[in-house]
């Protein structure tokens, strides 16, 4: 078992990690009936993405001796209610280290890595992935 999500009531949940029993709280957002105190689960969906993309990359960097430490990305969730209610498109922007200086070959793995991660593959094909690498 991965996972164990109990809901709390006022459309909130608490998921406890088997594993390491480390918890993530999530609520429903405002403009869904939520109070949007913690992450929702969509919001949970799209910050997966960037976070796997980042833990791949990094398994890329250390098998090639490529430095990313301080390397962030941003999300942008956009939703959509047609025909139902759903993830459209998420933004990933990658900003990598002002003082770092890449290759085109390492620009090259890491850009390659990125768009293998588990994550990115699961999305449904209709979930726009625009994917931004700035250098």
């Amino acid at each position: 078992m991965t996972s164990r999500i109990k809901y709390c009531g006022e459309l909130r949940t608490e998921a406890v990690h088997i594993q390491s029993g480390s918890l993530i709280e999530t609520d429903a957002p405002k403009d869904n009936q939520g109070k949007g105190e913690r992450f929702s689960p969509t919001d949970l969906v799209a910050t997966a993405l960037g976070s796997c993309m980042l833990s791949i990359m990094g398994i890329a960097a250390r098998t090639h001796d490529i430095n990313i430490v301080n390397t962030c990305v941003d999300i942008k969730k956009i939703m959509i209610a047609d025909p139902m209610r759903r993830i459209a498109e998420i933004k990933v922007d990658f900003h990598f280290p002002e003082d770092k200086v890449y290759n085109d070959k390492e620009k090259k793995i890491l850009e390659q890595a990125a768009m293998t991660c588990p994550v990115f593959l699961s999305l449904h094909e209709n979930t726009k992935k625009t994917v931004a690498f700035h250098w």
